[in-house]
């Protein structure tokens, strides 16, 4: 499955959440990464965090979610919008009309302890996309899917909320 994850400036959360998937034992998913308004470069929060993790970062780029609404673009299974802004917006007629389900994150480019920041949004997005791999969401139809991960966004955010 194709799973596009979107933030409005596709350097930070997004780009997290790609690597993370991509990351994954198998050959289940294939993740990509965008936003509404890319910043064109990807936060250096992202990137020392990622390398801290010992997860590859070569050849990650901001890019525009422009690049997957079009025919020839990759058929992407799965919209996660990460931001509460991309979540919002008017997104783009994707070809093959995918599931779309919002994971909100804060944004940790714009803490004050930017490592501690990344930590958080790293491991909020670590669980959700674990628990997502225990899913068979191949087997499930759009609205299955939503279902599904909106119920792992919800657990996860409990998560979070009780460890606060």
């Amino acid at each position: 499955m194709n799973i596009l994850v979107l933030c409005t400036g596709n350097s930070a959360r997004s780009i997290l959440g790609e690597v993370l998937i991509n990351s994954l034992d198998g050959d289940r998913f294939h993740a990509f990464s965008a936003g509404s308004k890319p910043v064109g470069r990807v936060n250096p929060g992202a990137i020392a965090k990622l390398d801290r993790e010992g997860l590859p970062t070569k050849g990650l780029r901001s890019k525009s979610w422009d690049e997957f609404a079009r025919p020839e673009s990759p058929r992407i299974d799965v919209v996660i919008t990460v931001c509460d802004s991309a979540a919002g917006e008017s997104c783009p007629i994707w070809p093959g009309h995918p599931a779309v389900v919002h994971w909100g994150i804060p944004d940790p480019a714009s803490a004050d302890d930017v490592d501690a920041a990344f930590d958080l949004a790293y491991d909020r997005l670590s669980r959700r996309i674990t628990a997502m791999a225990e899913v068979k969401l191949e087997d499930l139809d759009n609205t299955a899917v939503v279902d599904a991960l909106a119920v792992i966004h919800a657990r996860e955010q409990d998560v979070d909320l009780s460890a606060g």
